[in-house]
């Protein structure tokens, strides 16, 4: 336990995780929808825990001595949280947790501030496409990587930029809300199996060269474990290359299922007890709810 840390994420895990807490109490999931309440939840807090083992646990520790698991933790920070936070399509509920009169003064602000059209031409499919390329393959530059390494306000800037600019990446693939969908399955896949072959470059460089690039690890006299450095960059560039090429893989797959089978229901009816048939159309407080949560999301996509 001496290697944990109490690092400034770790608050905002604590923020996220309370206002999404606060944000479902005294709501139910329709009839028939428990199981993907359960499921979305479940996400959300793994995609919490993968924030904390990368930022606050014994990979933060081990970054500055091991480059693989330097490279395990871009990996959590990039294809591993992102995609797991969104799942758990937070934003409406987090949302929520917010008195009104906030939640009022925030989203008129948003659309009146000056930034209102950048970010609206960041989070076009393309722009988020190629900001998310460009910043993994610029943070991975020997000088930047280096200076990373040395610098610990630098170093929270790119874990900052992989985890925001991840966001926005996986939002165009997943499309949790609150951006309006943009692509169409098919290119889900295309969108997610481009930015794993810019991955797939950066891997193949590092186990190919034969010197190693970066001067911090191939500066230092001990690894743990007495490996050489250029083992240790040719094990990060094989983290690269298979385990974080996983999330994207599978996220490509299930579009492709969606594209070929898109009439296919994506999550399981629960049957009503004592009968044999699944949970029709939610009547009385739950269709409140349920529509109540469908003008949350357009409010969100709006602003």
């Amino acid at each position: 336990m001496s290697h944990w840390s109490l690092n400034p994420s770790l608050f905002y895990v604590v923020v996220a995780g309370s206002l999404y807490v606060l944000g479902g109490l005294g709501r139910r999931p329709a009839p028939g929808r428990e199981l993907e309440a359960r499921l979305r939840a479940a996400c959300f807090a793994v995609g919490l825990v993968a924030i904390v083992l990368a930022l606050d646990s014994p990979v933060d520790y081990y970054s500055d001595r091991l480059f693989w698991v330097h490279m395990s933790q871009h990996i959590l920070l990039l294809s591993v949280a992102p995609p797991l936070i969104l799942l758990g399509k937070p934003w409406p509920r987090m949302w929520r947790a917010l008195p009104l009169r906030t939640r009022t003064t925030t989203g008129r602000a948003l659309v009146r501030s000056r930034w209102a059209a950048p970010i609206r031409l960041l989070a076009h499919p393309v722009c988020a496409w190629l900001a998310f390329g460009a910043t993994l393959l610029a943070w991975h530059i020997p000088a930047a990587y280096n200076a990373a390494l040395t610098d610990g306000t630098v170093h929270d800037a790119e874990h900052a930029c992989f985890f925001f600019l991840g966001l926005l990446f996986w939002a165009h693939a997943l499309d949790p809300g609150p951006l309006r969908p943009r692509l169409t399955w098919m290119w889900r896949a295309v969108y997610l199996l481009g930015a794993m072959v810019v991955g797939w470059v950066l891997a193949i460089t590092l186990v190919v060269v034969q010197t190693p690039i970066y001067g911090h690890y191939a500066a230092l006299a001990v690894r743990p474990g007495g490996i050489t450095a250029l083992t240790d960059q040719q094990l990060a560039g094989g983290m690269m290359w298979v385990p974080g090429s996983i999330a994207y893989a599978l996220a490509a797959c299930f579009a492709v299922w969606r594209w070929l089978e898109p009439d296919k229901p994506l999550w399981p009816r629960l049957a009503a007890p004592g009968s044999g048939s699944p949970v029709g159309p939610p009547a009385g407080p739950a269709a409140v709810l349920r529509d109540a949560d469908a003008v949350s999301d357009r409010v969100l996509t709006t602003t």
